[in-house]
């Protein structure tokens, strides 16, 4: 009876103690993710007061997720759950999660889900995790490179693609969820996907299975530094959201975002939060509690555009500020990721459901690998989905269209409908028998080093395209390039178009080092926005590196990724009178501009145009009417 008494005592502390789970975010949760080296630390009470005092002083987080497995370390029962009950205490909602590497220092090595005692230590940490958390998340590295001899006996006469799908999907079910759910019937455990989504099906994530098999996804839209290891463009932090929330029917829970990048300087680091967010994701997560308590506050940080007015204050950041009665002086990158989303918090309420140029991505394709991100950073709005687009005025299909066997019926059915394809030469050349089916081009595999646009300008770099060939008056050239092109001897197509039915093909001479369409003269730019922004409200005029956020809601948001401010204009697909900046309250209003320059045989109409300059590093978001 007296331990009873005592138990019921200790119950009792622990319920007036515990601060219920209020959110401080009004249109995403903040999270944190704390890796399972961390959570091991948390056994020292001191260790983990200290450093979550220096986390929470400079940046309110709603949810907190502690690992409990990483590189052979599973975090014992006592210590998971004297974590889990003081980031409770702190009115935190808490989740588990899990990173299945062996060796994440080893060239990130994996379990191999053919080898009997791997498989076993994949379930045993499930079943561990689903026993503490009614929540928990799989980290990057839920995937196989392994090719241990037990791996190629298994994998027989398939692909190594063939072989790890199949693979993955039956660990998925067998080793993870099931077993989970055996453990705890309520835990929902979720797969985050990392960022590098073209190249998955080869080591077995299956985008097409795999937000079945789980209870939702998460998404990687860490971009870091563009010309790392990795090439990852600026937008795709916004483009992999929209793409992840397609496939999984509404289920992507948030975006996740680490401190790569910062060196760089801060607004690398606050352009991947902000754009996670803009893409109305549910929550942002920061990868890592380490990074947040050892990321220090540095003027290296501070870009040469910072004092200028920019969207983000670097000296605002780093000054002293009052939390209630406290006076806290930032220290680390917590405080940088604090102001970034409580401001974007407030414009996120102002949004609508993205819109976009909808791009087609058949499930584990191949080829132009990340075109679209290249694509959102010259002004043109991606939505990528893996369905034929139905019912659009313009749809776009890059190389990873090309192994629809249905690929041709599909193409006719919008043309006949007097839509508009675009295709990228790089489909062009993986399926020349099926676009001959419109129109007959081939690419024959010939290239072309070109600088002059004729009247669209000249670019200031040599470029080599793909050299799209046509039976002449069969199809058109609507830009041709060449070097030069103005009193020359050759041209080349650049936007090609051919009539079908009621419609129009459209070919587009993609560069062979994607990073070239930055060095497009603007009134090439000019022309593919407006030539493939028929879906849509509005289109840009202006240069490379500068994104257009498109909303049902009649919002839209501009933002610039150049080291230098940069002068745009939207024009409108319609009659549209005027912006109203959603920030400042400040209006621009349309005015009527001279008409498109148009393809050979056809002007473009003229249409109104709202100017506007946009700092360095900054964006500008407005209602427009």
């Amino acid at each position: 009876m007296k331990r009873f008494i005592q138990a019921l005592a200790l119950l009792m502390l622990a319920m007036a103690v515990t601060i219920p789970a209020q959110a401080k975010h009004k249109n995403f949760k903040v999270s944190v993710y704390v890796r399972a080296y961390e959570v091991d630390k948390m056994k020292d009470t001191e260790w983990l007061e200290s450093t979550w005092k220096t986390i929470s002083d400079q940046l309110d987080v709603d949810k907190i997720y502690l690992e409990t497995h990483r590189d052979l370390l599973i975090v014992d029962d006592a210590t998971l759950e004297k974590a889990k009950a003081f980031f409770q205490k702190q009115g935190i909602e808490v989740a588990g999660g899990i990173t299945y590497t062996i060796n994440e220092s080893n060239n990130f090595e994996t379990f191999s889900y053919s080898d009997p005692e791997d498989r076993a230590m994949v379930k045993k940490i499930a079943e561990h995790t689903a026993k503490h958390f009614d929540e928990f998340l799989l980290d990057d590295f839920f995937f196989t490179s392994s090719k241990k001899d037990v791996e190629i006996k298994a994998k027989g006469n398939r692909s190594w693609t063939e072989y790890r799908l199949e693979l993955m999907n039956e660990a998925g079910r067998n080793l993870v969820v099931g077993p989970a759910k055996a453990v705890n019937p309520k835990v929902k455990v979720i797969i985050k996907y990392p960022n590098w989504y073209d190249d998955f099906q080869g080591l077995g994530f299956n985008l097409k299975d795999g937000p079945q098999i789980f209870d939702g996804v998460w998404t990687g839209t860490e971009t870091r530094d563009p010309s790392g290891a990795q090439h990852l463009q600026n937008y795709l932090s916004y483009n992999i959201m929209r793409y992840f929330e397609n496939i999984s029917g509404g289920r992507n829970g948030g975006g996740w975002v680490d401190s790569g990048g910062i060196s760089m300087s801060m607004d690398r680091y606050a352009e991947q939060l902000f754009l996670t967010a803009i893409a109305k994701g549910r929550d942002v997560m920061l990868f890592d509690y380490r990074q947040l308590i050892g990321v220090n506050l540095n003027p290296m940080y501070r870009g040469p555009w910072q004092g200028t007015g920019t969207s983000w204050n670097y000296d605002e950041m780093t000054a002293p500020f009052q939390k209630g009665r406290e006076t806290v002086t930032p220290t680390t990158m917590a405080r940088i990721a604090d102001v970034v989303l409580r401001k974007t918090d407030e414009l996120c309420g102002k949004l609508g459901e993205p819109l976009g140029i909808q791009s087609y991505k058949v499930f584990h394709a191949t080829g132009e690998e990340f075109l679209q991100n290249y694509l959102g950073m010259i002004g043109l709005p991606m939505d990528m989905r893996s369905e034929f687009p139905e019912g659009r005025k313009a749809v776009l299909l890059t190389r990873q269209a090309a192994t629809d066997p249905d690929l041709v019926a599909k193409m006719q059915k919008q043309l006949m409908a007097g839509g508009e394809v675009f295709i990228t030469t790089g489909l062009l050349e993986a399926a020349p028998e099926k676009v001959a089916e419109i129109c007959e081009l081939r690419t024959d595999y010939h290239k072309a080093i070109v600088n002059d646009f004729g009247r669209y300008g000249k670019s200031a770099k040599d470029i080599i395209i793909p050299e799209i060939n046509y039976l002449t008056n069969d199809s058109w050239e609507i830009i041709s390039a060449g070097r030069p092109l103005t009193n020359g001897v050759s041209g080349y197509p650049f936007l090609h178009r051919a009539i079908y039915s009621q419609g129009n093909l459209y070919v587009i001479a993609i560069p062979e080092d994607f990073g070239n369409l930055y060095d497009l003269p603007e009134g090439v730019l000019n022309e593919l926005r407006r030539y493939m922004s028929k879906d849509l409200d509005l289109y840009m005029e202006g240069p490379a590196k500068v994104s257009v956020f498109l909303y049902d809601n009649k919002t839209v948001i501009v933002e610039n990724f150049n080291d230098e401010p940069v002068d745009v204009k939207l024009v409108g697909n319609g009659e549209f009178s005027k912006l109203t900046n959603l920030e400042t309250g400040e209006v621009i209003e349309f005015a009527a501009g001279s008409s498109a320059m148009g393809g050979f045989f056809r002007m473009g109409p003229a249409a109104k145009k709202a100017p506007m300059t946009i700092k360095p590093h900054s964006y500008m978001a407005f209602s427009y009417e």
